[in-house]
Formats: structure tokens, C-alpha cells, sequence
């Protein structure tokens, strides 16, 4: 009898073993998918930023606003063009006051209204699609067996952007 029961045991044993591996399996490739939607919204939420501003600076050098708050568009949009890629911090700090400069000029002249509204409301958009993949990468990894089996391998953990956006 003493034969069977320890079959039995490894039996058992063994499925718990092949069904723990699959799951971390199933989980490290999530994971892997999580981190790569990261990386393509940061590269869509750069673009958007990028082409706000660069609107930004068309409508400023348009000669349709006055010079002060053409002066204060340029400057802002550059600044934003210009801000380090490694320092976040300085990029969201950056990206606020191209948001407040827009908001604080007179910006809804035709045709340039329609325009950079839809450019501010797709730069909102993009933050919060980034963000959402962002939480759920985070509580994904922050899960026990994530990190006991380190399926998370070297990748950072990612981080929300947060700057002012007009929402």
C-alpha cells in the first residue's frame, strides 16, 4: 500500500507542479504583452505631444495673435520640444505649461480652433490610454507569484505620466 499512496502523492504533486508552471507561464507572456503596450502608447503619447506643440508653434507664427501671446505660445511649445527624453519629471513639467499657455491665450481663432482642439483632446486620450495599460502592468506585477518567480524579468516598472492636459 505504502507504493500506492506515494505514486499518488508524486501524481499529485506533479499536476500541481505542470499546472503552477503554466500559469506562470500564461502570466510571464501577459506580462510581456503588458509591457510592449506600454512601451507603443508612451511612443503614441510622444507623437501627440509632438504634434500639439508643432501646431502650437504654426498657429504662434501665424500672425493671427498678438505678439505677446505668440511669444508665450512659441516659448512653451519649444520648451515642451526640448525637454530632456530621460527626465520625465522636466518632460510633464514642460508639457503643463505648453497647457496652460494655451489656455491662457486666445487660442480659438478659426480656423486654428477646430484644429487644436482636436490636437488637445488626442493628447488627452493618449495619456489616459497610457495610463490605464500603465495600472494594469503595475497591479499585474505587483501580484506575490509575479514577483516570487520574478516573471517580470529586468523591465522597469512603468510609470504614469501626469501632466495637465485640458481635462
Amino acid at each position: 500500500m505504502g507504493g500506492v499512496e506515494l505514486s499518488w502523492v508524486l501524481v499529485v504533486v506533479a499536476a500541481v507542479l505542470l499546472l503552477l508552471g503554466a500559469y506562470a507561464s500564461w502570466t510571464a507572456g501577459r506580462l510581456d504583452r503588458l509591457h510592449h503596450r506600454v512601451e507603443s502608447s508612451r511612443a503614441v503619447l510622444e507623437t501627440e505631444l509632438s504634434r500639439r506643440a508643432a501646431l502650437v508653434g504654426e498657429l504662434a507664427g501665424a500672425g493671427i495673435l498678438d505678439p505677446a501671446s505668440s511669444l508665450l505660445l512659441l516659448d512653451a511649445a519649444h520648451r515642451a520640444r526640448t525637454a530632456a527624453p530621460d527626465s520625465l519629471e522636466e518632460r510633464e513639467q514642460r508639457e503643463s505649461a505648453l497647457t496652460r499657455a494655451i489656455n491662457a491665450t486666445g487660442t480659438d481663432v478659426e480656423p486654428w480652433a477646430g484644429e487644436l482642439g482636436l490636437a488637445m483632446r488626442r493628447v488627452q486620450l493618449a495619456r489616459r490610454f497610457h495610463n490605464d495599460i500603465v495600472v494594469s502592468t503595475r497591479d499585474l506585477r505587483r501580484r506575490r507569484l509575479v514577483s516570487w518567480l520574478h516573471l517580470a524579468g529586468h523591465a522597469p516598472m512603468p510609470s504614469t505620466i501626469e501632466l495637465e492636459d485640458g481635462s
